[in-house]
């Protein structure tokens, strides 16, 4: 196990019914912005809940916050923060939503002459933000327990991700009922966002993070179990209130302490997104296999006990056993009804090379947890994708 450190101070909330508590959560004069995505935060009732339980604050209100969350709506949030002398935000939603609240939180209080300096420095120079927390409606990425989110800039089409120890909520509401009216396609992207999450910080190489990969391995076991039948069972709390911990646990730093780390299928997928309009689910389906084939040899170690300990797989020689694996990955993810080739998407090989340009002009050159996946090994993978 590697020497690190581990700090996640977020307060979870968590519970049938416990919006309400945001009436004492708040403090108490705080001067409160809500920010969110689309309509059905209104059409569902959740504002509701929001408004009445904090009805002795002053509240305003910011909605439009896009999934992929773009840095010229939140530019326009920060304006309005900064004109209403806002001192305590509110996100109401999900990963996008809560990822682009914490941007808002940097850059209202932000000294440098560019907000978009601290995407450009990974959150480095973020040196105070405004206190906030997050009322999840979609368990997927993690954001509501973790310290970083990705922005997406609509004029140079590139994805950013940035953290900082002050971007921690400060409490986190997590209702698993909250998911009960989400359509079953963002049901399903949210588990395929939890698994790969997973995956990224689990299946590297060995280094006796023995508490770490049992974590890992029950988080992905879960996942597995439960993914298709949350689906189907809209309104199961239990199935719901399954999902949603696994999704918080997936990436809230508790996995990743003490082990490498990859990240080479976000960051491919972040371009896929920002080029081509795909969910982050969507592309993270569709890289992660082909990831694990072209660096079965780098990863056997990890893959031959991910193959044993989440899929049960002990026969056969081991590369049989790999490619098992890797198979039931992809399959999985197809069971949900996320497709994972480019093909699926109407995407050829011509999509490629856009993706690898942008990739070298981002300073994507040394991905993986070696830091020596080039953009020629990114073209190979994109290339098995298809």
């Amino acid at each position: 196990m590697q020497s690190f450190n581990f700090y996640n101070p977020t307060h979870i909330v968590f519970g049938a019914g416990r919006v309400s508590e945001l009436a004492h959560l708040v403090p108490t004069g705080a001067k409160v912005m809500v920010l969110y995505g689309g309509n059905s935060a209104r059409q569902h009732g959740t504002l509701d809940e929001v408004e009445a339980a904090l009805s002795q604050h002053e509240l305003h209100l910011f909605g439009g916050i896009e999934p992929n969350p773009s840095y010229q709506t939140l530019m326009r949030a920060v304006a309005q923060v900064q004109q209403l002398q806002i001192d305590f935000l509110l996100a109401v939603g999900g990963g996008s939503v809560i990822d682009g609240t914490k941007f808002v939180a940097a850059a209202a209080c932000f000294a440098g002459d560019n907000p978009w300096d601290i995407l450009q420095q990974g959150g480095k120079n973020i040196t105070q933000a405004l206190p906030f927390a997050s009322v999840l409606t979609l368990p997927a990425t993690g954001s509501e327990m973790n310290r970083g989110g990705v922005i997406t800039n609509l004029e140079t089409k590139s994805k950013r991700s940035f953290s900082n120890n002050l971007l921690y909520p400060q409490f986190s509401i997590l209702d698993p009922t909250k998911t009960y009216s989400l359509p079953d396609k963002q049901v399903a992207n949210g588990v395929v966002d939890a698994f790969v999450h997973v995956m990224e910080q689990y299946l590297t190489y060995p280094t006796q993070a023995k508490v770490q990969d049992r974590f890992a391995e029950g988080l992905l076991q879960t996942l597995i179990e439960i993914g298709l039948p949350a689906i189907q069972q809209r309104e199961n709390y239990e199935l719901r209130a399954n999902l949603m911990w696994t999704a918080t646990l997936a990436l809230n730093g508790l996995i990743g302490a003490g082990v490498p780390q990859d990240w080479s299928t976000h960051m491919i997928g972040h371009e896929l997104t920002a080029l081509y309009g795909l969910d982050h689910a969507q592309t993270l389906a569709i890289i992660l296999p082909s990831m694990l084939e072209y660096r079965r040899e780098q990863k056997q170690g990890k893959l031959l006990q991910y193959a044993e300990r989440v899929w049960g797989i002990t026969d056969g020689a081991p590369e049989q056993r790999i490619s098992q694996a890797i198979a039931n990955t992809r399959d999985f993810f197809e069971s949900l009804g996320v497709a994972t080739r480019l093909r699926d998407y109407g995407l050829d090989e011509t999509a490629i090379e856009p993706v690898i340009e942008q990739l070298r002009q981002h300073g994507m050159l040394n991905l993986g947890e070696h830091r020596d996946l080039t953009p020629e090994d990114s073209q190979n993978v994109l290339r098995l994708s298809l």
